[in-house]
């Protein structure tokens, strides 16, 4: 009887110990990104996203490249994604009027910079480059 009593003690124990312990990549998004993973959402590519494998990366000016962003352009490069660490829902789409070298949006400008870089600007400061 103790025996018995002992078993499912443990059982018990071991079924709320399942319960509690998240399951991993058990975290998706509404697009199914799993974010523990270090998958986003990209706008642009209608797919999940490495941010961190991306070819553009900016580095943050403030902290001396402590924080990455990335962007992604669009086929037609009208419009290019960029993904800071302050933008809601995790990207800014920023569009290109005419043949304009500058992307543009809510105070956020980004531009080619030196030969093969860009440049990411908040209301006319310096943000990532």
């Amino acid at each position: 009887m103790k025996k018995t009593i002992l078993l499912s003690a443990m059982f018990l124990g071991t079924l709320v110990f399942a319960q509690q312990t998240p399951v991993l990549g058990g975290d998706k998004d509404a697009h199914g990104c799993i974010g523990s993973a270090g998958y986003t959402y990209s706008q642009i590519k209608k797919d999940c996203v490495r941010t961190f494998e991306e070819k553009i990366k900016l580095k943050e000016v403030a902290t001396k490249g402590d924080y990455i962003a990335a962007v992604i352009f669009s086929k037609d490069k009208k419009n290019a994604e960029v993904f800071v660490k302050d933008a809601e829902g995790g990207s800014v789409i920023l569009t290109r009027a005419g043949k304009s070298k500058a992307w543009k949006k809510d105070g956020y400008v980004l531009t080619p910079y030196k030969k093969s870089g860009y440049q990411l600007k908040k209301d006319n400061v310096v943000i990532y480059q």
